[in-house]
């Protein structure tokens, strides 16, 4: 009888050629086509804001490595050109350089790093940064000007207000083909609708996230969207309107779809879509700003140890104290 060997060895079991940084730097190529959407639009001041956030943030992380005496190596593993990025295309096209390096920096360190690096933080850095943004110099986080479609050397300096801003204060609607495409006042890289979709579809196809997340977070904005524009449609906008104005959609795809801050199983994905939806529609519809999206995921974010120990399955045997 032939004897054979079973060989025992640690975890993890299952192996593939992906890797964090393979995954990170795919991640920022699906970002291409709504920071070309936001030069476009804005002219190239909006790169400059999208490069000075960026090495913001690597030097920021690099700095923080090299003060903990560790590999430094960490500091270009794609995390931190993400979270530059995010942050800048959540910023007005207007905005001082130097405060999207402070805001940058701020998300690196304390949305980041204070929790350990990559893989320990709660919270999404780039919201983290632009929330401090936002109650540190609220003027020039609101400050909206109209786009000037073209790859012109400045930007337009024109203000305007949003299509959620003119719809919350004057009652004003945006027609919804400017809404997909992206010939309206916002944040770099959330005006566009299409292109935020090409970098969904990429990340879909990749395995990268999961579109239980960013469904749940969509399909609960129409649904509760839906019933407050029934019950008054004169105060209130259309779902549709919802899911296609602000930064729903960029949240949608690129935030709360976040691996490290987003639950692990899949029911805990829906409740955790479900639940920023929420929160969103609440804020934009009953607050005091238009828009509600970096509150609602900053919220939700915390929330994700609870989800994930309510649908966590139990191991056989095991009792939950």
């Amino acid at each position: 009888m032939s004897e054979k060997l079973l060989a025992v060895s640690t975890s993890p079991h299952v192996f593939t050629r992906e890797d964090s940084r393979k995954i990170m730097w795919n991640t920022v190529l699906s970002l291409i086509p709504p920071v070309l959407g936001a030069i476009y639009f804005f002219g190239l001041r909006a790169l400059w804001v999208i490069l000075v956030s960026v090495i913001s943030a690597v030097l920021a992380e690099a700095i923080w490595l090299y003060a903990r005496k560790m590999p430094l190596s960490m500091a270009i593993d794609g995390s931190q050109v993400i979270t530059g990025i995010l942050l800048a295309l959540t910023l007005p096209p207007t905005i001082p350089l130097w405060m999207a390096s402070l805001g940058a920096i701020f998300g690196i360190i304390f949305g980041k790093q204070v929790f350990g690096g990559i893989g320990q933080n709660i919270f999404n850095p780039a919201l983290i940064g632009r929330a401090f943004l936002m109650a540190a110099f609220p003027v020039e986080l609101t400050t909206w000007v109209a786009p000037t479609p073209g790859f012109h050397l400045t930007v337009d300096a024109t203000t305007t207000a949003t299509p959620l801003a003119l719809m919350k204060f004057s009652h004003q609607m945006t027609p919804y083909s400017k809404l997909f495409w992206g010939n309206v006042a916002g944040s770099l890289g959330e005006t566009s609708v299409f292109l935020i979709l090409l970098g969904f579809v990429f990340l879909v196809i990749k395995k990268y996230i999961d579109w239980r997340e960013s469904f749940s977070y969509v399909a609960t904005v129409f649904v509760l969207g839906g019933i407050f524009w029934l019950i008054n449609p004169s105060k209130y906008p259309d779902p549709l309107f919802h899911i296609l104005s602000g930064g729903l959609m960029l949240g949608a795809v690129y935030m709360i779809t976040d691996m490290v801050t987003s639950p692990v199983t899949p029911k805990g994905r829906i409740i955790y879509g479900i639940g920023a939806g929420i929160l969103v529609v609440l804020i934009r519809l009953f607050g005091g700003f238009p828009e509600g999206v970096m509150y609602s995921i900053l919220l939700i974010n915390m929330t994700r140890p609870w989800i994930d120990r309510l649908t966590i399955r139990r191991r056989f045997g095991e009792v939950r104290k």
